[in-house]
């Protein structure tokens, strides 16, 4: 039998991204735009979700906010309107078209007006986004399972290491990381994926088919092909993700930002102690002040 490198089945970039970096898998506008549909505008946000971070942000007194996975612009856009000050960055141009679009349409409103919408990489982002950095940003937020989408084969996850460190870099001292994952630890015991969306009020419905990859005798990777009806309109695609364990991702966490750093885990926008099986975690980690 032979062994193949999970980065030599699923490759997706867009012209311009590196060889090596963060995989675009929306290069060719498809699963861009159905993505879009499918999430529909800032009101799909589920209460829930948007009473979480706003809450959240705001406790910790952050004004500067970083979004480093803002795809068509749905929660940078939520935070704008809230009245924090937003970069927002992705590695796909196929999704940012839409907040760019947004951008345009609302220009005339001072927020917008000054919002900073860049493509940029996470394994070059402190150089790609230096000029915007200042003193550094309150918080740094990638949600959306979207850290997954970076690959690495490497058994040390050097490049899951370098893109999180480059998080930690444009942080001001004190200033928080807020990240999150799919419970990929029950995906891989039960070999499916829950379609229910936690992020999204969507009146489309979503199938899901979960594949994993072994690679060496570890999983790695997590494919899920996704059948969306949207418009009357039935829509197939493929997503492919990095399994990020919680043991191992909570250890990366502590090894960037160091043992004494503040993390706090929750699962599905609640304590775990309110829930014991959450379709995502969401981790937050605090930058020390020296």
């Amino acid at each position: 039998m032979s062994v193949t490198s999970p980065d030599s089945v699923f490759i997706a970039r867009s012209e311009g991204i590196s060889a090596e970096g963060v995989r675009d898998q929306y290069a060719d506008g498809r699963a861009a735009k159905v993505w879009e549909i499918f999430i529909g505008d800032k009101n799909s946000r589920t209460d829930n979700y948007k009473k979480f971070l706003i809450n959240l942000l705001k406790s910790k007194n952050c004004k500067r906010i970083l979004d480093v996975a803002c795809g068509t612009g749905v929660d940078s856009i939520m935070l704008l309107e809230e009245g924090f000050e937003v970069v927002s960055v992705d590695a796909s141009d196929k999704m940012l078209k839409y907040a760019l679009k947004e951008r345009w349409n609302r220009r005339k409103e001072p927020a917008f007006d000054r919002w900073v919408i860049e493509e940029a990489n996470w394994l070059t982002l402190y150089n790609d986004i230096n000029e915007f950095i200042g003193k550094g940003f309150d918080a740094v937020i990638c949600l959306g399972n979207s850290f997954a989408h970076l690959m690495d084969s490497s058994p040390e996850q050097r490049e899951h290491k370098k893109a999180i460190r480059n998080f930690e870099k444009c942080l001001r001292p004190g200033g928080m990381l807020l990240i999150d994952h799919r419970n990929y630890d029950n995906i891989l015991e039960t070999g499916s994926t829950p379609a229910k969306s936690l992020y999204y009020n969507t009146s489309h419905t979503a199938d899901i088919k979960t594949s994993v990859l072994f690679y060496c005798g570890k999983p790695a990777m997590v494919t899920m092909d996704y059948v969306i009806e949207a418009n009357n309109l039935t829509s197939e695609f493929r997503l492919s993700y990095y399994p990020h364990e919680l043991k191992r991702f909570s250890e990366i966490l502590k090894e960037i930002f160091g043992s004494k750093a503040k993390h706090q885990l929750f699962g599905d926008f609640k304590s775990l102690n309110d829930i014991k099986n959450p379709a995502f975690y969401i981790h937050l980690i605090e930058k020390n002040l020296n």
